[in-house]
């Protein structure tokens, strides 16, 4: 029976608590430290399907600036995130855009779409 200790830092809010996970066998056996309940199940998650949000841009065509900000609209998995920001090199969406317009949906079969996370105006 292999036990093992795991500290993470929460992320969820600024309170940043230091958490410590005890795994037996690979199996996360307690979670100590969080002073709510989205710090335990941060740790949860963390330790067995990382998830993240991903920030990035497309190329913009007609618009005042020639990226468009773009954000997903909910957390994907960790180890899709550079396959996503991949596949959104080869984006290209013209202006005018309005935030919160699907940019790529369903990216790359993930079911999370990629929105645009503010309005650009046509030049």
């Amino acid at each position: 029976m292999a036990v093992e200790k795991k500290v993470l830092t929460c992320i969820t809010c600024p309170i940043g608590c230091e958490i410590t996970a005890e795994l037996t066998d690979g199996v996360i056996t307690s979670v100590v430290g969080n002073s709510c309940p989205r710090g335990e199940k941060y740790t949860r998650e963390e330790l067995t399907a990382p998830r993240r949000m991903l920030t990035s841009t497309v190329r913009l065509e007609g618009g005042r600036m020639s990226l468009l900000p773009v954000v997903s609209e909910k957390t994907l998995p960790k180890e899709k995130i550079l396959s996503c920001a991949e596949a959104l090199r080869s984006v290209r969406v013209k202006a005018p855009i309005k935030e919160g317009t699907v940019i790529c949906e369903n990216i790359l079969g993930l079911g999370v779409n990629i929105i645009a996370s503010r309005d650009m105006e046509r030049v």
